[in-house]
């Protein structure tokens, strides 16, 4: 009876596979399984970018830990949740390269007791990546500024902060998304394929929001409420540059502007929702509807059932007076 190896010869007779050639074949069917346009980009585009540059000619089998740390370090601290995004991404990657007999072993960007051992936890260093958010003290300054300016981005940028709806939200909006209500008024629903929960979203509008829609042009040919020139949907940094053209107009008179009360950094536009966030806690509305209005998910699964159903008039009454506060 010969001798040998049995994991040599196994290792022999493997067909060798390269990370780049795993992705391809991974994605050709999993892909599909994303209804979000946005999330099957997502998953290529940071595999290529971050992945493919250190990872993409090496044959899978050969790939260890060392080398997923490569890929990841440098932007764990920068980038942590596109970061951690990535190290999943990799790990499942990985994980059918295994299953499909192209590697053995353990897999190197599994996070629990294996990454998580070299490398600081997602959730204690993302902290600091807050986005900026106006202090609530200085909305009504801030909104009055907003008001005076012209053009389809701040009529989003308005539009975003009496809804506190995400930009991609706001920009992606279509006007078959928007419906009357005998019993709720005017309620925005933007699907599931919009959300970043993958969940629809019901969005009470309130009586300001409704009138600026009103007030709002339309583009034959275009389904977008706020449409760019050319009839499609808004550039993500549209918004932003309203803001910033905001903070450089205070600065150039010498004033500090619109700033994060903690890290004094210029607010942006995600940051309003911090700022809805800190007002309606402070006036004492539910946690868990102020939650609701950030399309955030609380509970179980009973319970956020539940919630969708009941609170909507509720939480209409908080975004009237979110409107209000705003206009005051």
């Amino acid at each position: 009876m010969q001798g040998g190896d049995p994991l040599a010869v196994k290792r022999q007779t493997r067909q060798a596979l390269t990370f780049a050639e795993a992705v391809d074949i991974y994605l050709a069917s999993k892909l599909n399984e994303f209804k979000n346009e946005k999330h099957r980009k997502q998953w290529r585009s940071t595999l290529d970018t971050y992945a493919a540059p250190l990872l993409g000619r090496k044959d899978v089998a050969e790939i260890s830990v060392q080398d997923v740390l490569r890929v990841l370090e440098p932007i764990w601290k920068q980038k942590t949740e596109t970061a951690s995004r990535l190290r999943g991404r990799i790990e499942n990657v990985l994980s059918w390269a295994t299953v499909a007999g192209h590697r053995d072993g353990d897999n190197p960007a599994r996070w629990k007791g294996n990454l998580s051992e070299l490398m600081p936890k997602p959730n204690k260093i993302a902290r600091s990546e807050n986005q900026p958010a106006l202090a609530v003290a200085d909305i009504p300054r801030w909104w009055k500024e907003l008001e005076s300016k012209k053009g389809t981005a701040s009529s989003a940028l308005r539009f975003l902060t009496l809804t506190a709806a995400r930009s991609g939200e706001v920009r992606g909006m279509t006007w078959d998304e928007i419906a009357s209500d005998s019993d709720q008024g005017e309620v925005w629903t933007i699907p599931a394929t919009r959300m970043k929960n993958g969940r629809p979203h019901r969005v009470p509008l309130p009586v300001r929001a409704v009138a600026l829609l009103n007030d709002l042009p339309r583009l034959e040919g275009s389904p977008f409420v706020f449409f760019a020139p050319q009839g499609g949907a808004l550039s993500d940094m549209s918004l932003s540059a309203v803001m910033r053209r905001m903070q450089a107009t205070q600065e150039r008179v010498g004033k500090p502007g619109y700033l994060d009360p903690v890290s004094k950094r210029p607010a942006v536009p995600h940051g309003l929702r911090s700022t809805f966030r800190q007002w309606a806690a402070e006036r004492g509305y539910p946690r868990d509807m102020a939650e609701l209005a950030l399309a955030h998910w609380i509970g179980s699964e009973v319970e956020r059932a539940y919630q969708r159903a009941d609170m909507l008039a509720r939480r209409r009454e908080m975004m009237e007076a979110w409107a209000r506060f705003l206009f005051a």
